[in-house]
């Protein structure tokens, strides 16, 4: 099937996307042998006119037509690129059956069977966010030479660690996405799986069910991959072949990241940016205030993304930023509401670039723009950056003094009554990245600790960690640790947070039964204005973002035992419970 698109002032413009100068012609349903001889579908774009120009290749399980087409396929295309947009395995029209995360040998076929085309001009790149990004990473190590570049969006080489975030488990975003794949079949499948799929995971994950059931409340029937990560925690075989971060250093084609502050993958995605650096490598990266499956990042990667082609496929570098990273900083007066949430502000575009205006230097990174929220550094964590510990005070307050002798607070959790989820790192946007948190903070089982108002702006940038002394009734037991933004007027809003499951043994309890517990929180990019407030949040729970821990140490599938867990915080001088946050000069 062919076609010729005259789309300049259509579909790309519908959905916001640069328009080339190009006409575009179009070949659909191209047959992909697998290693296997499954047929793998795919939609071939090129640019009328010219010969053999460089390729895009994208693999999606998400459709190849209807905005995927316009964004991967004709985009691109009318800016002088070919591109190819498959179907991955067992889903519409290729075929076989799909196996979530098991990409590389369908993979690497679709590269052999791209070499071998008539019009393949020798050298390609990869585009694609989240599972289109992931796809990369399962082939990027062993491509071959004619891969040149890599552009991928909130994405991470493995996505075992986001799934087992902190040992707990990630069932809202994982049941979410469970229902969406299994419903996609056709072109306008994702629009209604966007809005039902979260509908139908909360509420079957509401329903108080043990987890093994929730698949079928949720879909209508059990879904396998589902069952295999309630079984297979991060330790077991069925990662081995569906994590590729071992890999990531071998990558040699460069890479163009881009993440967001409330991203599902963000902390994974920044370990894949390490191990490239160690290796010498020099990825490009961008974090944004954007949750996972935000439309306004989808829509500026494209542009992103064609310089990144340009240069690394055209030898045309002239477009790309001095400084390869680009941080948003939120809190810095660019906020305006999005959905239901607040986010921030994006600048504005002019031609094919942003406005950043001269620009001058803080510390050793770059500010873009008079009066803006970007910032450029030469690397991450960004230079110039230090670490400060906030220790947790006896009488609810945040300082960076030791605290002093005192009696440990207390909370009780309950899994049958779980301390709910109400703002944070989201798939779909659903819940509001950024949301009032004081009702969850007048909860009897939510601990604050607060600071004094600042005399004067803090600006963070860079990892967050926590280190908390706790005494738990429960050998299995949950803490969730989480950083805010108090307003003059009470409101506070969520910044980053992190969460680990302690189980027997890890870490060792001392002699009085106090556990020292380290956390990662999510990375922060944020500005606390002078007369804010910032506040630490200590819970066990937030659900349904992940699952709820039952205190006995059951499998999570089926546990449908429930213990209460009574816990102490520890703040004094032996035990200084802390928050860690990365201060800029």
């Amino acid at each position: 099937m062919v076609g010729i698109g005259l789309m300049r002032r259509l579909g790309t413009t519908a959905l916001g996307l640069p328009n080339g100068p190009h006409r575009v012609s179009v070949h659909r349903d191209l047959k992909v042998p697998a290693a296997d001889g499954v047929t793998l579908l795919a939609d071939h774009y090129a640019p009328v006119g010219l010969e053999r120009p460089p390729t895009v290749l994208v693999r999606s399980p998400y459709g190849r037509r209807g905005p995927f087409g316009l964004m991967c396929g004709q985009a691109f295309a009318s800016h002088g690129f070919q591109s190819v947009v498959q179907s991955v395995r067992g889903g519409f029209g290729s075929g076989g059956v799909f196996e979530p995360l098991d990409e590389s040998e369908d993979g690497l076929a679709t590269i052999a069977w791209l070499k071998e085309q008539p019009w393949f001009g020798g050298t390609f790149a990869m585009h694609g966010p989240s599972y289109l990004g992931y796809v990369q990473w399962a082939v990027a190590a062993a491509a071959g030479p004619e891969l040149k570049a890599l552009s991928m969006q909130v994405t991470a080489s493995q996505f075992r660690d986001a799934i087992n975030v902190g040992g707990t488990f990630a069932l809202e975003s994982t049941l979410i996405w469970v229902d969406l794949t299994s419903r996609m079949k056709h072109p306008l499948s994702g629009i209604t799986t966007g809005i039902m799929s979260p509908r139908r995971a909360r509420r079957a994950a509401l329903s108080g069910r043990p987890l093994a059931e929730l698949d079928v409340l949720a879909t209508g029937e059990q879904q396998r991959f589902f069952q295999e990560l309630l079984v297979n925690g991060p330790d077991t075989p069925f990662w081995d072949k569906r994590d590729f971060s071992p890999s990531v250093a071998r990558v040699g084609a460069p890479v163009y990241m881009t993440g967001g502050w409330y991203d599902i993958f963000l902390p994974w995605q920044l370990k894949d940016y390490a191990a490239l650096r160690a290796a010498g490598h020099r990825p490009y990266l961008t974090i944004g205030p954007w949750f996972h499956a935000d439309q306004r990042m989808m829509r500026g990667s494209i542009g992103e993304s064609l310089k990144w082609f340009r240069a690394h496929l055209q030898d045309d570098p002239s477009e790309l930023r001095e400084l390869p990273v680009r941080v948003f900083v939120t809190g810095t007066g660019e906020d305006r509401e999005v959905g239901r949430g607040r986010l921030v502000g994006e600048g504005r575009e002019v031609g094919r670039g942003r406005l950043v205006g001269e620009g001058r230097e803080v510390g050793r990174g770059r500010l873009v723009g008079e009066g803006t929220a970007w910032r450029e550094f030469p690397d991450w964590p960004v230079p110039g950056m230090r670490e400060r510990r906030w220790h947790l005070q006896p009488d609810g307050g945040l300082a960076h003094e030791r605290p002093g002798d005192s009696e440990p607070d207390r909370y009780r959790y309950d899994p049958m009554h779980p301390t709910p989820f109400i703002g944070g790192p989201t798939l779909l946007g659903d819940n509001r990245p950024v949301a009032d948190q004081r009702k969850l903070e007048r909860r009897r089982d939510v601990l604050t600790y607060t600071s004094a108002e600042l005399a004067e702006d803090l600006e963070i940038i860079g990892p967050v960690s926590a280190e908390l002394f706790l005494r738990s009734d429960r050998e299995h037991t949950d803490l969730v640790v989480r950083l805010c933004d108090v307003a003059p007027d009470g409101e506070s809003l969520n910044l980053c947070e992190g969460m680990r499951r302690l189980v027997p043994g890890t870490p060792e309890a001392d002699e009085d039964g106090v556990r020292r517990v380290a956390l990662e929180l999510w990375p922060a990019g944020h500005r606390f204005r002078a007369g804010h407030r910032i506040r630490v949040q200590v819970a066990s729970g937030a659900y349904p973002r992940v699952a709820r821990n039952p205190g006995t140490g059951d499998p999570i599938g089926t546990a449908d035992r429930m213990l209460t867990a009574d816990q102490e915080i520890f703040h004094e001088p032996g035990r200084p419970s802390a928050i860690m946050l990365p201060e800029m000069p």
